[in-house]
């Protein structure tokens, strides 16, 4: 029937082959050491760097928050000038979305 013969390989290329392939796996985890070694000081970078940037995000909303009123004041000195002067109104109010009814219902 089937006359499958295994080839015969001496004990010194079986050994070989066990030492190249003891290598290859040994440089294999190295590599791997090293690159999640490095994933892990990249994550743990840009997570400190997260932490200062939500840290500045809060003190800007804060402040945002703080000069709320004066902000809406600006707003509706803004549209009042738009009202007088339409090229104004024109070019800069209706780029930024500003009209009387948006004035009149501040968003939250």
């Amino acid at each position: 029937m089937n006359d499958f013969q295994m080839p015969t390989q001496s004990s010194t290329d079986l050994s070989e082959q066990v030492a190249a392939l003891r290598r290859q796996s040994f440089t294999l985890l190295v590599a791997l050491i090293v690159v999640s070694g490095t994933l892990t000081v990249f994550l743990y970078r840009q997570s400190s760097l997260a932490r200062r940037d939500i840290a500045q995000t809060t003190q800007v909303i804060q402040t945002i928050n703080k000069n709320r009123a004066n902000i809406h004041g600006f707003v509706e000195q803004l549209a009042a000038y738009g009202q007088k002067n339409p090229e104004f109104q024109q070019q800069v109010l209706k780029k930024y979305g500003i009209t009387p009814q948006s004035i009149a219902a501040p968003k939250q």
